[in-house]
């Protein structure tokens, strides 16, 4: 979902860095063969996620929520050169494609993939992370959040994808709609939670900034 006129979105593109090449490949790919293609971050929320991370410059990176890998390798761009980024999903289907493009990229071997629940995967990481992006079950968003806070290093930044969820959090909330109510529920615990400091950007479909203090 676009929150500006779409002239003016694509001014926007046009003015922002151009898509890498391999990133331009797997959007290509992801649009050919896979399931709801539109969750892919695309063009220009992958220069943002990539500027963030250059302007955080992590050791070490969680992502919640693969999907086909852009998001990944748009933060790895920021990573430090003896870092490492750690993506969870639960769909294996798309676990070959990923390592695929990982392996194509320079930060295939500072990549790690993990298949299963990120609430139980998490914890048994054991490491410290000073970037986490969120893109997964809008349900668990709180969860994952507070399953991570402990994880994150002072300073640190946590990422929230798909937080306006196409305006709805400002609709009236339909009784079967759990996706929404979990993602206003969540908007609320970011704003109140006295351990970060948190900017809603309506980039897209709505990204969150939060910083550990």
């Amino acid at each position: 979902m676009q929150f500006i006129p779409k002239k003016l979105y694509d001014y926007v593109v046009a003015h922002t860095q151009d898509e890498p090449k391999l990133l331009k490949q797997l959007n290509r790919e992801t649009y050919q063969k896979i399931m709801q293609p539109r969750m892919l971050s695309g063009h220009f929320q992958g220069r943002v996620l990539s500027m963030i991370s250059k302007l955080v410059n992590p050791k070490n990176i969680l992502e919640i929520g693969t999907y086909t890998g852009y998001s990944a390798l748009c933060l790895a761009e920021g990573m430090q050169s003896d870092g490492k980024l750690h993506t969870i999903d639960i769909d294996e289907e798309l676990y070959d494609l990923q390592r695929k493009y990982f392996d194509k990229s320079e930060f295939g071997h500072q990549i790690y993939q993990h298949l299963g629940n990120a609430l139980e995967i998490i914890p048994k990481l054991n490491i410290t992370f000073d970037l986490v992006f969120i893109d997964a079950d809008k349900e668990n968003y709180s969860n994952y959040f507070n399953c991570v806070i402990d994880q994150l290093n002072s300073g640190g930044v946590i990422l929230s994808d798909n937080v306006l969820w196409s305006g709805k959090v400002i609709e009236a909330l339909q009784p079967d709609d759990t996706a929404t109510k979990a993602l206003i529920e969540y908007n609320t615990l970011l704003k109140n939670d006295k351990r970060i400091e948190t900017v809603l950007l309506p980039i897209r479909d709505g990204l969150t900034i939060s910083r550990k203090k």
